[in-house]
This record gives structure tokens, sequence and C-alpha cells, in this order.
């Protein structure tokens, strides 16, 4: 499984990406663009498995943009805002199940409460 990390940054009208920790970098005219780009590189560089992006800008100018390769596959990837137990637990760990859903409680009358509002 392959981490790429690119803090991205707009200059002049232009955005620039370079890897956090490796020599991955690309320049385009927008965001757009650039996430193909280094999402092609990335790729590039470990075609292991599946392909998964996140791109969060942090101010208008910058941002972080991340691709993942491999892990895990089906589109479970990331579940409640953490990742799955299958990624944390090195993929040897089933996913836990969602947890189950909560009745709604049913909305007392006034007529429960032994007087009526509208008498």
């Amino acid at each position: 499984m392959g981490v790429f990390t690119f803090v991205c940054r707009s200059s002049g009208g232009d955005w620039n990406a370079k890897q956090l920790a490796g020599d991955l970098e690309s320049s385009a005219s927008s965001t757009y663009e650039l996430q193909r780009k280094l999402v092609n590189a990335a790729v590039a560089a470990d075609s292991s498995g599946g392909v998964q992006s996140s791109f969060s800008l942090v101010t208008p100018s910058s941002a972080v943009f991340q691709v993942i390769i491999g892990g895990v596959s089906g589109g479970g990837g990331f579940s409640g805002g953490g990742v799955s137990s299958a990624v944390a637990g090195g993929g040897g760990a089933a996913a836990e199940a969602p947890p189950p859903e909560k009745e709604e409680e049913k909305e007392e009358s006034d007529d429960d409460m032994g007087f009526s509002l509208f008498d």
C-alpha cells in the first residue's frame, strides 16, 4: 500500500504541488487538472491496487492532496471518519458492522398528559 501526500499552493493562477516526503511534483492551471496529474504520477510510482484520493483546501491558495494506492478494495476504505478496522489491523481484520439504528421515540400526545392545551 502506497500513501502519497502532496502540499499544493496557488501562485499567479497556477497550482503547484510537491510530495511531502518524496520527489513527485506537478503543476496545472486548475485543482482538478492538478489532482489528475498527481494521481497519474502516484500510479506510475506504485500500481499495486485500487486508488483513493482526498483533496482538502487549507486556505483559498493552499491545499493538501493525498493519494492512497492499495489497501481496502470495494469502496469501504474509510468509514465513520476513521480508517476501517481492515486497514488499521493490517488487512486481516474484518470491518465492524455499523451500530444498530435507534428506534424512533413515539411522541406523546397531550391526551396522555391528563390535560389538553386546546380545551
